[in-house]
């Protein structure tokens, strides 16, 4: 089990990325958060194993094709941090 904090930065703000980004979470089973940024980036934190928090991110990668087309991601920003115990579900915050 990992966690880590992914800062996405670009056209990622009032574009619905807060809510392909929890759906695809939710699919793969993983838990964490995601939030928007006052800089205009989004930060995620998510837990799980390496190979859920890929299939995540390329979860992300299809439905930002297929649905998320005001989304352009810019930079991806990428670290591992530690695991918060008991964590349950995956949730936006404001």
């Amino acid at each position: 089990m990992i966690r880590k904090r992914i800062v996405f930065n670009g056209r990622v703000q009032g574009v619905g990325f807060r809510y392909l980004t929890r759906r695809a979470a939710e699919l793969i089973g993983v838990t964490g958060w995601v939030r928007n940024e006052l800089d205009g980036s989004v930060t995620m934190e998510i837990q799980g194993t390496e190979e859920q928090i890929k299939g995540v991110m390329l979860s992300l990668k299809h439905m930002i094709i297929k649905r998320g087309r005001y989304v352009r991601i810019e930079s991806i920003d990428e670290k591992e941090v530690p695991v918060v115990a008991d964590e349950t579900g995956f949730r936006t915050r404001y």
